[in-house]
């Protein structure tokens, strides 16, 4: 069958990802292949201290990322979605959406940028003898707690971003497994929250006396494959402004973007792994056995379908390359040089690969928020060098681009130094790795592990959610995830891989030890924020 006929039949299939700085969906045939996309830019804002998107903003940006898709599937196949086999909404993971019986949202909400909840994130690691981050739901809430906020006495339902769309979309209050664990700890036996940390919380709060216990204000966990509830008259109209589209598609669970990383690259089976690099970065390393002990740098979370995940994440990644490729594009156009933003990048990127193998000695802080991993709760982004390091631009695009993946190497150093895990395939995704073969070259050295990368890779997760609305439907009746993609998706393509060479392995090692030398510049430089 056609994409038109695919379409026009009602048999495509819709992913949605809500990225921290894009809002993407892609729409997939019966083959799982991408036939049409859509996209909306958006940016957090900084208010009263704390990153937000606005409600209006996530909704105005779903429905022009939907009207995008709409155009592109009409100049391409000269027809309209009306229908579709089913649904995926996904996005950034954590973060604090409280809402009270009115289905009013009570603050703003808090993303996972946000950093304020040392205290709070501190002594529940304690409590759960768990390592609880400070972006996960729960950390926010029991911050919220300590603080005295008013507005925790009216909790009906705390949610993440993408529980809360698929919510209004479908009436239903569930979450998919791996974004529910980053609300609160899952027990992998029980594919549920952990009981006994959640018998402990309640306790912790009983004094309170709140009119809620945690259970009553969370979303229900589904596992992939479950059905998560159909699209409402009501939810059509809030997705498609034009009303073409019409209600009753089944939703699989909606997940966060770690689960769907996992997805797009066939990295849910045990000693699989993938790296997603864009605005922040993360590992996701599929465990054989629980590790030593909790390390406050790695967090526990779960594949799609409820396998344990050691997960490290960075706040930063590749947005201080993207100011820096700005300023190179305010040159070109000072020049009077047309400027063609893929070259621009394409050039720079490659520019890297003829620095030295340890960046000549420069140094890149791309912190624009703070950095948990690194102990850092707000940032400063910097560049350092000496007078008699070695300073040119191959240099410089390589240090910024080992920036984008220094702290993500710091916890996995972790995992495979310490605890000796192991791995057979490790695949990256994300706009890190668009220009071929520089990326890819530069975390095979991080990690000194070879690193895969797919044609697939700059699909991103709205293909990765598409995959787990596939799976809800196409999935032959007892067919696991992991199978599912093998089979049906992937079919033994593994994409190219890249070996780390001992030359950029030994100069990543020597950037690494220098770069964690230098922590206390960017450490003096929050602590002097007011300065700069």
């Amino acid at each position: 069958m056609d994409a038109k006929s695919t379409i026009e039949s009602g048999k495509a299939v819709l992913g949605i990802e809500f990225g921290s700085t894009r809002i993407k969906a892609v729409l997939i045939d019966q083959e799982n292949k991408p036939i049409a996309q859509g996209s909306h830019t958006w940016e957090n804002q900084l208010v009263d201290g704390l990153w937000t998107y606005s409600i209006d903003n996530i909704w105005a940006g779903l429905q022009d990322c939907y009207a995008q898709l709409r155009a592109d599937v009409k100049a391409r196949y000269g027809t309209e979605i009306v229908k579709l086999a089913s649904i995926g909404i996904s996005a950034m993971m954590h973060g604090y959406m409280a809402f009270n019986d009115k289905q009013e949202i009570l603050v703003p909400f808090r993303t996972w940028r946000n950093t304020n909840t040392g205290k709070a994130a501190a002594e529940l690691s304690t409590l759960f003898n768990f390592n609880v981050p400070l972006r996960w739901s729960i950390s926010h809430l029991y911050q919220c707690i300590l603080e005295d906020n008013a507005h925790v006495k009216d909790i009906d339902f705390l949610t993440t971003l993408a529980g809360y769309i698929h919510w209004q979309l479908t009436g239903e209050k569930v979450l998919g497994i791996g974004d529910a664990s980053g609300m609160i700890p899952i027990d992998p036996e029980t594919k549920n929250y952990d009981a006994t940390m959640v018998e402990k919380f309640d306790h912790l709060v009983a004094p309170k006396s709140y009119g809620w216990k945690l259970c009553d204000i969370l979303p229900k966990v589904l596992v992939a494959g479950e059905n998560a509830g159909m699209l409402t008259a009501e939810g059509a109209k809030k997705l498609d402004i034009s009303g073409q589209l019409q209600a009753g598609v089944p939703l699989c669970p909606p997940e966060g973007d770690a689960g769907t990383g996992m997805a797009a690259t066939n990295a849910v089976k045990q000693r699989t792994g993938n790296v997603s690099a864009g605005t922040s970065s993360f590992s996701m390393i599929v465990l054989e056995k629980n590790l030593s002990r909790p390390y406050q740098m790695i967090d526990i979370v779960t594949t799609p379908d409820g396998s344990p995940v050691a997960m490290v994440h960075c706040n930063n990644c590749t947005s201080d390359i993207n100011d820096w490729v700005n300023i190179f594009k305010q040159f070109e156009e000072l020049m009077g040089i047309k400027v063609d933003m893929n070259e621009l990048y394409t050039k720079l990127f490659e520019s890297a690969l003829q620095g030295d193998a340890d960046c000549g000695g420069l140094l890149s802080y791309n912190y624009v928020s703070g950095e948990p991993v690194t102990d850092l709760e707000d940032g400063r982004p910097l560049f350092v060098r000496a007078a008699n390091d070695k300073f040119n631009l191959a240099n410089f695009m390589r240090a910024q681009l080992y920036a984008a993946i220094g702290v993500l190497k710091i916890g996995n150093d972790v995992l495979f130094k310490e605890e000796k895990v192991n791995v057979d395939r490790i695949t990256g995704h994300g706009g890190y790795f668009k220009t071929k073969g520089v990326g890819q070259r530069f975390l095979a050295a991080a990690l000194n592990s070879p690193i895969s990368v797919m044609e697939t890779a700059g699909e991103g997760g709205a293909w990765g959610i598409a995959l787990l609305a596939s799976y809800l439907v196409n999935k032959d009746n007892g067919q696991d995830l992991a199978d599912f993609l093998d089979q049906k998706v992937f079919a033994g393509n593994t994409g190219v891989e890249i070996q780390p060479t001992p030359e950029d392995v030994a100069g990543f090692d020597t950037y690494i030890e220098s770069y964690k030398r230098g922590l206390a510049i960017e450490k003096a430089a929050v602590e002097n924020k007011n300065a700069i």
